[in-house]
């Protein structure tokens, strides 16, 4: 049989311990590095870092764009105080509380805010979408409702009623479609109540275009949860005639879609702003005019911190700029799919996807409304645009598929329950399937056992740590001694027993002498 080998190297012992001792001491400063990193399988870690160094880099390019596009507006403002940085601070105090929160959610398992406490974020959203009605919290801006006054800030709770919508939809699917405890029409009514009551009070504001991004998110949710492709298609084309219905009979939403077809038909009035956009497209070229050199910020450009940022990176940066972005978003769409796809389960799967979708879904209604391809929507470059509730928010759905990542483990394996049956002969308190502490002795290979001297009946031995290693050696048999009447020598170190020697399987129970009974492999 082949000699056991071991992880004891061949320097001199003292050396050995001297060694041993030092990469403890590293070992011990690379613990936590390799606990958060090193210890986590690729396909989940790998998605995962890159979203969050996406996301890094679009929120600092972000930074870097509303400083460049609303300097000259707010060193010529005596209300802002002269301050060209002055909307750049308020940016970074947003993306500060933002970074906080998402923090938090990663850190909690996404079960709890998909799970037990997505009823109490579903009140607390509508409570929120109501209190943009009353007079003393409202404040109207552009035509709309949206926002609530909070001393020198706002808050848009449309933004964040997009994240509740999504962990309702999630648990709503996963318990139909996944768990199947509810039938149809439960589910539908459940769908009309949670979804649809925030929707409408989102719609009634108005803000469609927050109305039509989530519901844009929800197909894609829907498709991933295995809903049937006839009812999404059913539902995408009353969707479509519903938007253009409400579009048409409002004049300002109306006003939008003239100013998309034929913007010069007004161009001091509603396609006032398209126009000045398609100018900075224009100058920008395709590697631009300059970072910072825009010309439009000087005033022709309304909102191009916020609303138009998109065309000044156009100007400043060009096509080239333009593109990066985009492609920028595109690595952040795949590895929020990715963590998506490796989701422990469907509520998991769902929330990762869903939040993923969203901020893609609103990057393209921005970008098709500074192209003149669909109506101004008012939504903002995620990440990029000035707002607080804005990047507050979407630095939330980043932390929701973070959490989603570091809850999600590997199936279980055929080799996993092996290990789980490993035990332990010398006494000590380790755990089942725990591996045996690193040191000098530790041998993978076990003694020869015959086979009756193994314990009958007994189905859940597995792989037996017994004492022995390379600090020592079997004890000699005295001669003449048989094999059957017990285990093989003693040892001093930590050794796996792999049962009996081939010679001792191949010969069975009755040891070749006639007796009529073949031994079992």
């Amino acid at each position: 049989m082949a000699q056991a080998s071991t992880y004891r190297s061949s320097a001199a012992p003292h050396r050995r311990s001297s060694a041993g001792r030092g990469s403890q001491g590293r070992g011990a400063g690379r613990s936590s590095v390799e606990k958060t990193i090193l210890g986590v399988p690729e396909r989940f870690m790998k998605p995962r870092l890159i979203l969050i160094a996406v996301v890094v880099i679009l929120a600092c390019f972000g930074f870097l764009m509303v400083y460049s596009a609303s300097s000259i507006t707010s060193l010529t403002s005596d209300a802002l105080g002269n301050d060209p940085a002055y909307y750049l601070k308020r940016q970074l105090i947003f993306a500060v509380v933002g970074a906080g929160l998402a923090v938090f959610i990663a850190t909690k398992d996404y079960h709890l805010w998909g799970k037990a406490l997505v009823r109490v974020i579903w009140i607390l959203t509508i409570g929120l979408l109501l209190l943009i009605f009353l007079p003393i919290a409202g404040s109207d801006a552009y035509g709309a409702t949206r926002w609530i006054a909070l001393g020198p800030f706002t808050l848009q709770p449309s933004e964040f009623a997009k994240i509740t919508i999504i962990l309702v939809a999630a648990d709503l699917a996963e318990r139909y479609y996944d768990e199947q405890v509810m039938g149809f029409q439960e589910f539908v009514k459940n769908l009309a109540v949670f979804v649809g009551i925030p929707l409408v009070l989102i719609l009634l504001q108005p803000d469609k275009g927050s109305t039509m991004i989530i519901a844009a998110t929800l197909i894609v949710m829907a498709y991933l949860a295995g809903m049937d492709r006839r009812w999404i298609l059913l539902v995408i084309g009353v969707g479509v005639v519903g938007v253009l219905a409400i579009s048409l009979k409002d004049d300002y939403s109306r006003a939008r879609i003239v100013a998309m077809l034929n913007p010069w038909s007004d161009p001091t009035g509603s396609g006032y702003q398209l126009i000045q956009g398609f100018y900075a497209f224009g100058s920008g070229g395709v590697f631009g005019v300059g970072l910072g050199m825009s010309k439009q910020k000087y005033s022709y450009l309304p909102m191009a911190y916020n609303d138009f940022i998109f065309a000044v990176v156009g100007e400043e940066l060009g096509l080239v700029g333009t593109l990066g972005v985009l492609a920028a978003f595109g690595v952040l769409a795949w590895a929020g799919f990715r963590i998506a796809r490796y989701a422990p389960d469907m509520c998991g799967r769902l929330i990762a996807a869903g939040c993923t979708s969203l901020i893609v879904i609103q990057l393209l209604v921005n970008v098709c409304g500074v192209l003149g391809i669909m109506p101004l929507s008012g939504k903002p470059v995620p990440f990029v645009s000035y707002g607080g509730s804005t990047i507050i928010s979407c630095l939330m759905l980043v932390g929701m598929i973070v959490s989603v990542s570091n809850h999600s483990t590997l199936p279980e394996t055929v080799h996993d329950r092996s290990r789980q049956s490993w035990q332990f002969a010398d006494g000590d308190e380790r755990p089942r399937g725990a591996a045996p502490a690193p040191g000098p002795g530790i041998s993978l290979v076990g003694s020869p056992t015959p086979r009756s001297s193994r314990q009958r009946g007994d189905t859940a031995s597995g792989l037996r740590m017994v004492d022995g290693g390379g600090q020592g050696r079997p004890q000699s048999r005295p001669r003449g001694t048989s094999s059957r009447n017990g285990r093989q020598g003693r040892y001093e170190g930590g050794r796996i027993d792999l049962g009996p020697s081939a010679a001792e399987r191949l010969r069975g129970r009755g040891s070749g002498r006639g007796d009529g009974r073949r031994g079992r492999n």
